[in-house]
């Protein structure tokens, strides 16, 4: 069981404890593109870089090398709704490595001579998306579904990461890294009364709540990203159900019958039967308080408009419902998918998270594997009929017409 506490400053901590030699903590902070301000998306990927150029006393290097010496395996990033922080490491160093994150959270450098490498970086990155046209299409096949910022590219915007000034992104620090909306998860071979006397420096911590706008669609429409490639990308958005409601698990095991492997149904019809696509699949990408599932195909330009009447076909396939024989085949695959993640404490701290983040508290892994098990096909083709995928929205990225 995981017991769940909010610090005096705001800040929600969550721990389960685990018979397991080593510790793992996912910490979200409220600085992600939905609520990056207007006029500089890219600035959480910017500070999130710009945060590593050191802390107190500490230069980037000493901050690295202080890490590196407590053997910390850690990583960061800034996401669409939230910033990331991730690290695992061994319990008899519990306390120092809460002292340095604590430090990077409430003293950073911040030093303006770094913030051109962190600009440079993050260019980059956005132009590997002209590289990845899958991603790219995605990436863009979101900003077509969101009127709301929800729609926005973590990496940024070109124009505003080339105009980002080092002072205004000091003011967003101080905005959005902030203890309420902040949530501290970790798993593994700590006990309550330990992590709560290492939590001590992260008090200092202070902020007023960060604000997130409301999700917003806009209404279903296609889309083509005329590009040179070899290949034609397709994408499909559908409004879904989010962690929240009722039908959630339902949802959940109808996408894993329609994209859940090798005998699911995108790979079955669309690639194995027909040859039409070198890849094909479908998955969430919600945002708090509101689903999406997406699905996406790549092929050649001769088989796009074949590959999309299919692709369609085979997700508004599911209003007639799902066979006891998939059902059983789906509950499997998320089982043994929750089993594998299970395994790893970083997964854990990570699903913890996210878990507070989406819906306020934590989900144990019997109460995830028990309503997946309790769910049945009368359930699962009754929310089926009631929550049609039909009407998405259509991206095409390739040299194709709109087909």
């Amino acid at each position: 069981m995981s017991r769940v506490e909010r610090l005096p400053n705001g800040l929600v901590v969550a721990l389960e404890e685990r018979d397991f030699p080593g510790v793992a903590f996912q910490l979200l902070v409220p600085a992600g593109a939905v609520n990056d301000p207007e006029g500089m998306e890219g600035a959480a990927a910017l500070l999130e870089g710009w945060l590593w150029k050191g802390a107190g006393d500490l230069d980037a290097r000493a901050l690295a090398q202080a890490l590196d010496a407590l053997g910390v395996r850690r990583s960061s990033g800034a996401g669409l709704e939230y910033t990331a922080f991730a690290a695992a490491f061994l319990p008899e160093v519990l306390d120092e490595v809460f002292r340095l994150y604590a430090l990077l959270l409430t003293r950073p450098r911040l030093p303006e001579e770094g913030l051109e490498a962190v600009r440079s970086v993050a260019l980059q990155a956005l132009l590997s998306l002209e590289d990845q046209p899958a991603r790219k299409l995605l990436s863009e096949l979101r900003r077509e579904v969101f009127r709301s910022p929800h729609g926005r590219e973590p990496l940024g915007r070109e124009e505003d990461l080339k105009g980002a000034r080092a002072e205004a992104l000091k003011a967003d620090y101080r905005r959005r890294y902030t203890p309420k909306g902040a949530i501290l998860a970790v798993a593994g071979g700590v006990s309550w009364e330990r992590l709560r006397a290492a939590l001590e420096p992260f008090l200092a911590w202070e902020g007023e709540e960060a604000l997130y706008p409301a999700p917003e669609l806009s209404e279903p429409h296609r889309f083509v990203l005329r590009r040179p490639t070899a290949q034609v990308q397709i994408g499909l958005a559908y409004p879904d159900v989010g962690p929240e409601d009722p039908g959630f698990y339902a949802a959940r095991l109808a996408l894993e019958v329609l994209s859940g492997g090798m005998s699911s149904r995108l790979f079955t019809e669309v690639r194995e039967k027909r040859g039409l696509v070198y890849a094909v699949s479908a998955f969430p990408a919600g945002v708090k308080g509101q689903g999406l599932l997406m699905a996406y195909a790549g092929t050649t330009k001769e088989r796009a408009g074949a590959t999309l009447e299919v692709l369609r076909a085979e997700v508004e396939r599911l209003a007639e419902g799902v066979t006891e024989e998939e059902l059983s085949r789906a509950k499997v695959g998320l089982k043994t998918a929750l089993v594998m993640a299970d395994e790893s404490i970083r997964s854990r701290a990570a699903s913890m998270a996210r878990d507070l983040y989406m819906l306020g508290r934590v989900r144990s892994l019997s109460e995830i594997e028990a309503a997946i098990e309790g769910t049945s096909l009368e359930a699962v083709n009754a929310f089926l009929r009631a929550h049609p995928y039909r009407d998405p929205w259509v991206g095409l990225l390739g040299e194709v017409e709109d087909v």
